[in-house]
Protein backbone atom coordinates (compact mmCIF):
# COMPACT_ATOMS: atom_id res chain seq x y z
CA UNK A 1 0.00 0.00 0.00
CA UNK A 2 1.26 3.47 -0.84
CA UNK A 3 0.89 5.70 2.20
CA UNK A 4 2.81 8.77 1.07
CA UNK A 5 3.03 8.82 -2.73
CA UNK A 6 5.57 10.65 -4.83
CA UNK A 7 5.50 11.85 -8.38
CA UNK A 8 6.58 8.34 -9.32
CA UNK A 9 5.05 5.81 -6.92
CA UNK A 10 5.47 2.08 -6.96
CA UNK A 11 1.93 1.75 -8.26
CA UNK A 12 3.05 3.44 -11.49
CA UNK A 13 5.69 0.79 -12.14
CA UNK A 14 4.92 -2.35 -14.06
CA UNK A 15 6.68 -4.51 -11.49
CA UNK A 16 8.99 -4.58 -8.50
CA UNK A 17 11.62 -7.00 -7.36
CA UNK A 18 10.39 -7.62 -3.85
CA UNK A 19 12.69 -8.07 -0.88
CA UNK A 20 13.60 -11.67 -0.13
CA UNK A 21 15.77 -12.64 2.82
CA UNK A 22 19.16 -13.96 1.77
CA UNK A 23 18.36 -13.32 -1.88
CA UNK A 24 17.96 -9.64 -2.77
CA UNK A 25 21.39 -8.57 -1.65
CA UNK A 26 23.52 -5.97 -3.47
CA UNK A 27 24.81 -8.48 -6.02
CA UNK A 28 21.35 -9.77 -6.91
CA UNK A 29 19.98 -6.23 -7.25
CA UNK A 30 22.81 -5.23 -9.61
CA UNK A 31 21.99 -8.29 -11.72
CA UNK A 32 18.29 -7.37 -11.74
CA UNK A 33 19.15 -3.84 -12.80
CA UNK A 34 21.09 -5.25 -15.74
CA UNK A 35 17.91 -7.00 -16.82
CA UNK A 36 15.64 -3.94 -16.58
CA UNK A 37 15.67 -0.27 -15.67
CA UNK A 38 11.90 -0.29 -15.13
CA UNK A 39 11.63 -2.21 -11.86
CA UNK A 40 11.75 -0.80 -8.38
CA UNK A 41 14.27 -2.80 -6.39
CA UNK A 42 14.02 -3.31 -2.64
CA UNK A 43 16.73 -3.84 -0.07
CA UNK A 44 16.50 -6.83 2.14
CA UNK A 45 14.70 -5.91 5.36
CA UNK A 46 16.86 -3.78 7.64
CA UNK A 47 15.75 -3.76 11.26
CA UNK A 48 15.40 -0.22 12.63
CA UNK A 49 16.77 -1.32 15.99
CA UNK A 50 19.89 -2.71 14.30
CA UNK A 51 20.45 0.59 12.49
CA UNK A 52 20.11 2.46 15.76
CA UNK A 53 22.72 0.34 17.54
CA UNK A 54 25.08 -0.51 14.68
CA UNK A 55 28.53 0.95 14.31
CA UNK A 56 28.56 -0.46 10.76
CA UNK A 57 25.53 1.20 9.19
CA UNK A 58 27.24 1.18 5.80
CA UNK A 59 27.04 -2.62 5.75
CA UNK A 60 23.29 -2.40 6.34
CA UNK A 61 22.53 0.51 4.02
CA UNK A 62 25.03 0.57 1.18
CA UNK A 63 23.94 -0.03 -2.38
CA UNK A 64 25.45 0.55 -5.81
CA UNK A 65 24.17 3.67 -7.59
CA UNK A 66 23.18 1.59 -10.61
CA UNK A 67 20.56 -0.14 -8.44
CA UNK A 68 18.43 3.01 -8.36
CA UNK A 69 15.53 3.39 -8.08
CA UNK A 70 15.71 1.46 -4.83
CA UNK A 71 13.50 1.25 -1.76
CA UNK A 72 14.81 0.67 1.75
CA UNK A 73 12.66 -1.89 3.50
CA UNK A 74 12.54 -1.44 7.26
CA UNK A 75 11.41 -3.75 10.01
CA UNK A 76 10.35 -2.61 13.42
CA UNK A 77 7.52 -1.56 15.69
CA UNK A 78 9.03 1.46 17.43
CA UNK A 79 7.94 4.74 15.81
CA UNK A 80 10.97 6.66 17.11
CA UNK A 81 13.46 4.10 15.78
CA UNK A 82 11.63 3.86 12.46
CA UNK A 83 11.67 7.65 12.19
CA UNK A 84 15.42 7.64 12.75
CA UNK A 85 15.86 4.85 10.19
CA UNK A 86 13.81 6.76 7.59
CA UNK A 87 16.08 9.80 8.01
CA UNK A 88 19.12 7.57 7.51
CA UNK A 89 17.56 6.04 4.40
CA UNK A 90 16.90 9.47 2.94
CA UNK A 91 20.46 10.64 3.72
CA UNK A 92 21.84 7.44 2.15
CA UNK A 93 20.04 8.17 -1.11
CA UNK A 94 17.16 5.69 -1.17
CA UNK A 95 14.18 6.58 -3.36
CA UNK A 96 11.46 5.15 -1.15
CA UNK A 97 10.95 3.68 2.31
CA UNK A 98 8.91 0.53 2.87
CA UNK A 99 7.66 -0.83 6.20
CA UNK A 100 7.62 -4.62 6.32
CA UNK A 101 4.34 -5.81 7.80
CA UNK A 102 4.45 -9.03 5.86
CA UNK A 103 7.33 -11.21 7.03
CA UNK A 104 5.95 -14.29 8.83
CA UNK A 105 9.23 -15.68 10.19
CA UNK A 106 9.36 -16.77 13.83
CA UNK A 107 12.47 -14.68 14.42
CA UNK A 108 10.78 -11.53 13.13
CA UNK A 109 7.62 -12.32 15.09
CA UNK A 110 9.72 -12.66 18.25
CA UNK A 111 10.90 -9.09 17.66
CA UNK A 112 7.23 -7.97 17.42
CA UNK A 113 7.39 -6.78 13.83
CA UNK A 114 6.64 -8.13 10.38
CA UNK A 115 3.34 -9.90 9.77
CA UNK A 116 2.36 -10.05 13.44
CA UNK A 117 1.89 -6.26 13.32
CA UNK A 118 -1.20 -6.79 11.18
CA UNK A 119 -2.93 -7.77 14.43
CA UNK A 120 -2.22 -4.25 15.72
CA UNK A 121 -3.17 -1.76 13.00
CA UNK A 122 -3.07 1.17 15.43
CA UNK A 123 0.61 0.47 16.13
CA UNK A 124 1.27 0.26 12.40
CA UNK A 125 -0.47 3.63 12.00
CA UNK A 126 1.77 5.16 14.70
CA UNK A 127 4.84 3.77 12.94
CA UNK A 128 3.71 4.98 9.52
CA UNK A 129 2.88 8.43 10.87
CA UNK A 130 6.37 8.78 12.39
CA UNK A 131 7.96 7.59 9.15
CA UNK A 132 5.97 9.97 6.95
CA UNK A 133 6.75 12.97 9.15
CA UNK A 134 10.49 12.17 9.10
CA UNK A 135 11.13 12.38 5.39
CA UNK A 136 10.10 13.69 2.00
CA UNK A 137 10.46 10.19 0.54
CA UNK A 138 7.43 8.12 -0.39
CA UNK A 139 6.45 5.61 2.29
CA UNK A 140 4.83 2.27 1.47
CA UNK A 141 3.75 -0.71 3.56
CA UNK A 142 4.23 -4.33 2.52
CA UNK A 143 1.56 -6.48 4.13
CA UNK A 144 -0.19 -9.78 3.76
CA UNK A 145 -3.86 -10.32 2.99
CA UNK A 146 -4.24 -11.48 6.58
CA UNK A 147 -2.73 -13.49 9.41
CA UNK A 148 -4.05 -16.39 11.45
CA UNK A 149 -7.81 -15.87 11.92
CA UNK A 150 -7.53 -12.23 10.83
CA UNK A 151 -7.89 -12.93 7.12
CA UNK A 152 -11.27 -11.63 5.99
CA UNK A 153 -11.71 -8.97 3.33
CA UNK A 154 -13.29 -6.68 5.93
CA UNK A 155 -10.33 -6.99 8.31
CA UNK A 156 -7.88 -6.33 5.48
CA UNK A 157 -9.81 -3.23 4.42
CA UNK A 158 -9.92 -2.04 8.05
CA UNK A 159 -6.15 -2.57 8.40
CA UNK A 160 -5.41 -0.66 5.21
CA UNK A 161 -7.80 2.17 6.12
CA UNK A 162 -6.18 2.64 9.52
CA UNK A 163 -2.62 2.51 8.19
CA UNK A 164 -3.18 4.71 5.14
CA UNK A 165 -4.87 7.46 7.13
CA UNK A 166 -2.06 7.60 9.68
CA UNK A 167 -0.61 10.78 8.26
Amino acid sequence: MVVKPSSETTSERLFSVAPMLDCTDKHFRVLMRQITQNALLYSEMVVANALHHSKHRNQLLDFNKIEKPIALQLGGDNPALLSEAVKLGEEWGYNEINLNVGCPSKRVKAGNFGACLMANPDQVARCVEAMVISSQLPVTVKHRIGIDDLDSDDLLKQFVDIAIHAN
